[in-house]
């Protein structure tokens, strides 16, 4: 079922020239699913070439038959939705029903970019003479580079791929060595679409020397990454060396902010649902919890029932509800974050423990009476630990809301019309989500203030972010 992993140069599917290679996990056992090649400096310079020469060739294509191509790759995608949400439950965890969700997602996603890289519009501003003509002109920026996480393989890689080739972008992208196979077969698709040799290149590595190596070429006008705060930050600053565009999507701790006039429930219901999709690995899932003191009692028990009633198992068995954490390391690191809220005074009402002794499985956990120096509500958890916190007024809520360094996304359940208006406008994020959890789709912008990031992926700024806006103004004779 597993992808035959190699990387996509020029074209062509290759092995790495100086025989690196890792393993790739299934983390639902811990075994090898396959050995994943790593590029040399030389592999690498070929794909900054083959960009170069792709981008030329991509450039001068009209917008027409590259929203064909893209079509194409994207109806592929569909074909194989089956094949590929297999590969991606196998290498990342998370289960099937969710897989087959990002992969039909990924193939909206390219068709909404394709048909959107036809409206790529300049415009004509009146001149101040009767013989001046002036224009305003949207050129794709480049070559470009991009990287890409683990927890979401299928979707995170076609938001880049998309927004860069509809621009008319060439692209090198460095997906997740972890979850190698689903950008591969996303590639794949876009091979088989006929997209030219060079638009699209694929690379895996030592993440910290492909970066540095493409972000320092002369060659990459402009990066996208989706990651850490911190890794964000360095590659920022080697972007801003030479001057390139970069669209940063780092981390979150999403608030939650539930009021006292809605059912707490079937609020609880959305919101542990939301919470525990994909073991929690997910950059926008509510992890802050904020709930009425009126509220509160009850919705904590109805978010501790649905924890401990969850089945974990293998993603690929269709009874199972929260498949395993992506590696090792997130297991740990769970046990810390609950380790250290039992160790300042919180209690675990679910969960907090390992499950199991094979693969990386963490179980659904609900902490209550959390202090506010617990690292949990500081620091974003990416897993299943869901912090449940009461509160008393708008004000107090909304600074406890706003008090963190980021601002990716934020969410708030309420009947009131005022109430959803007013905190709307004072939570502090890129994102806000109002009775609902739905804040991502491939023709709405996405992307946070503050240290969660700049830039958007998706809707027209998507776009936007891979063109150049150049201005003519002609006189005449």
């Amino acid at each position: 079922m597993y992808e035959t992993l190699a990387m996509f140069i020029d074209g062509q599917w290759v092995q790495g020239s100086d025989g690196r290679s890792e393993d790739v996990l299934n983390p639902a056992t811990g075994a090898s699913l396959g050995r994943l090649p790593h590029a040399s400096r030389a592999d690498l310079d070929r794909a900054l070439e083959a960009a170069r020469k792709g981008f030329k060739v991509w450039r001068s294509t009209n917008a027409y038959d590259r929203a064909k191509v893209m079509r194409k790759a994207a109806q592929l995608i569909r074909d194989r939705q089956e094949q590929i949400s297999q590969i991606l439950t196998l290498e990342e965890g998370k289960t099937i029903g969710e897989a087959r969700l990002e992969v039909g997602t990924t193939a909206d996603i390219i068709e909404w970019m394709a048909e959107e890289g036809r409206r790529a519009y300049g415009r004509i501003i009146p001149g101040r003479m009767a013989n001046v003509r002036q224009m305003a002109i949207k050129e794709p920026v480049g070559p470009c580079a991009a990287f890409t996480p683990w927890n979401f393989p299928g979707v995170t890689p076609a938001r880049k791929i998309a927004g860069a080739l509809g621009a008319g972008c060439s692209l090198i992208i460095k997906a997740s060595e972890e979850t190698p196979g689903t950008c591969i077969a996303m590639v794949r698709a876009f091979a088989d679409a006929g997209l030219p040799a060079g638009v699209l290149n694929l690379v895996f590595g030592v993440p910290s020397e492909i970066s540095t190596y493409l972000i320092g070429s002369p060659v990459i006008r402009k990066i996208s990454f989706t990651g850490s705060i911190p890794v964000g930050k360095h590659l920022a600053k080697m972007a801003a060396e030479g001057m390139k565009k970069a669209t940063m999507e780092l981390g979150g701790h999403s608030p939650v902010i539930v009021f006292d006039d809605v059912d707490p429930v079937k609020v609880a219901d959305i919101a542990a649902a939301g919470k525990y999709r994909n073991a929690g690995q997910v950059c926008i899932a509510p992890t802050r919890f904020f709930v009425h003191e009126s509220n509160y009692k009850k919705f904590a028990e109805r978010f501790t029932e649905i924890a401990q009633g969850m089945k974990l198992g293998n993603g690929l068995e269709a009874s199972t509800q929260m498949g395993p954490m992506a590696n090792e390391r997130r297991v740990g690191a769970m046990e810390a974050f609950v380790g250290d809220a039992k160790a300042k005074g919180a209690k675990v009402a679910a969960g907090g423990e390992r499950h199991g002794n094979a693969g990386y499985f963490f179980r659904p956990t609900v902490l209550t009476d959390v202090p506010g120096d617990a690292r949990v509500l500081n620091d974003e958890p990416f897993g299943p630990v869901a912090p449940i916190m009461p509160f008393k007024t708008f004000d107090e809520v909304i600074e406890r809301a706003n008090a963190l360094p980021y601002g990716l996304a934020a969410y708030a359940f309420t009947n009131s019309t005022k109430t959803a208006t007013a905190v709307a406008d004072a939570v502090e994020s890129g994102m806000v989500g109002v009775n609902h959890l739905a804040i991502s789709l491939p023709e709405t912008p996405f992307g946070g203030i503050k240290e969660s990031g700049y830039g958007h992926e998706g809707g027209i700024e998507g776009l936007e972010a891979y063109l150049n806006t150049k201005f003519v103004t002609q006189l005449g004779a």
